[in-house]
């Protein structure tokens, strides 16, 4: 079904509602530059973060999580396997899933554990234009964790992806997209202070994680999770002189954002 920007607004105020209600237990194997930013952003959104990353835990608890995080950004010889167990629990226990292929292409041995996680399906993939690019066997890389690539020349890789995945697609920038191959939105909100701040990309999986939990739609929550996330940074943006300030005060605005702050900054096309 498409949904005109207004509906989609609407839909994101009941999601946010939805989740502060329901305070969502995210698991997040994430990487260890950004576990407590991650955890603070889950904590003052309304989520509750558990790092639980371990093999022999990491299957286990995917069963009892509300949404799972896996990001690769430090991908540990004893979090591959916890992160393959983590994936294909969820999947079977129908928790929904993200993947953040941090920095794929570029370095070979997450470039192959992206390939074995993208095969069990997950319910969201999130990176940016070069990382969608090489999920979606379209590219080579970028330049480590920044892109090379546009966010428009990742959007038909992109809807082909969320295709074979099954899933949707989240391709970061300038402007974010979001497709789940047959519809595609474009979120113009948010602020450079994002990519200086350790953490402005990976705790935005665990938030799409997050807004997973609540409905079934996940093209419809992943939007939510990224027009939340961005409105939110804006906010923030306004009052901050630099990252240091603008960190703090990102974790404050997402902690008080509304329906009204949402009607009236969303930026949808």
């Amino acid at each position: 079904m498409t949904r005109t920007p207004a509906h989609l607004i609407d839909l994101t105020c009941s999601a946010l509602d939805e989740l502060r209600a329901q305070t969502p237990l995210v698991q997040c194997l994430t990487n260890s530059v950004v576990t407590g930013f991650t955890a603070n952003v889950l904590l003052a959104l309304g989520a509750a973060p558990a790092m639980v990353d371990l093999p022999g835990e990491a299957g286990q608890f995917a069963h009892a999580a509300s949404g799972v995080l896996v990001n690769l950004g430090t991908p540990t010889r004893e979090q591959r396997p916890a992160m393959l167990e983590a994936a294909a629990e969820a999947r079977r226990a129908g928790t929904p899933w993200v993947l953040d292929p941090v920095a794929i292409g570029s370095l070979p041995v997450r470039t192959a554990l992206s390939r074995e996680l993208c095969d069990l399906g997950p319910d969201i993939v999130r990176g940016n234009a070069s990382e969608v690019l090489v999920a979606a066997g379209a590219g080579v890389g970028g330049r480590g964790v920044d892109s090379v690539a546009d966010v428009e020349t990742a959007l038909v890789p992109a809807a082909e992806l969320a295709l074979r995945t099954g899933g949707v697609v989240a391709v970061s920038g300038p402007v974010d997209a979001v497709t789940d191959g047959r519809r595609t939105v474009r979120i113009s909100n948010g602020t450079p202070l994002l990519t200086r701040v350790t953490g402005g990309g990976c705790a935005l999986g665990a938030v799409m994680a997050a807004f997973a939990s609540v409905d079934e739609d996940r093209w419809a929550t992943t939007v939510a999770a990224c027009l939340v996330y961005t409105v939110a940074a804006g906010m923030a943006a306004e009052s901050a002189p630099g990252p240091g300030s603008f960190s703090v005060l990102f974790l404050d605005a997402l902690a008080a954002i509304g329906p009204d702050d949402l009607a009236r900054r969303a930026m949808l096309s």
